[in-house]
């Protein structure tokens, strides 16, 4: 036997459980607050590397979402942080489009050739053709 009375087992159980459900809340919050910091640093640098082709009316959105997500994350709580995250992936989507927008009429997005032609000096079953 263990020495503990089955009352003493009983409250450490409960004592575990509620400190189950304790960890559960900080370990989600850890991973929400890490995405949203994988979400600013990204999204800060699709700026920093493309500023030169996005316009004011572009960057502005999204510079915003960036300080909104920037508080939230100073700020703390799961449905903040969350919301903030939201915000900022549909504003790094926007900035994506209006770049895709800009680069997608450019030339070369065509397929290669269809069709190899038979190397020279073979037939069409890949052994050397008699001279």
């Amino acid at each position: 036997s263990s020495g503990l009375s089955k009352e003493e087992v009983d409250r450490m159980q409960k004592d575990a459980d509620a400190h189950a459900d304790e960890d559960r809340r900080r370990r989600e919050e850890a991973e929400t607050r890490n995405r949203l910091d994988t979400m600013i640093y990204s999204v800060e640098k699709l700026i920093r590397d493309n500023r030169d082709k996005l316009d004011a009316g572009e960057l502005q959105p999204a510079e915003a979402a960036l300080d909104d997500a920037r508080k939230a994350l100073n700020e703390g709580g799961l449905d903040r942080m969350n919301a903030a995250n939201e915000n900022l992936t549909q504003a790094s989507h926007r900035l994506a489009e209006a770049m895709y927008r800009k680069t997608g009429a450019a030339p070369g997005g065509g397929a290669g050739p269809q069709g190899e032609p038979a190397a020279a000096g073979k037939g069409g079953d890949g052994k050397a053709k008699e001279g």
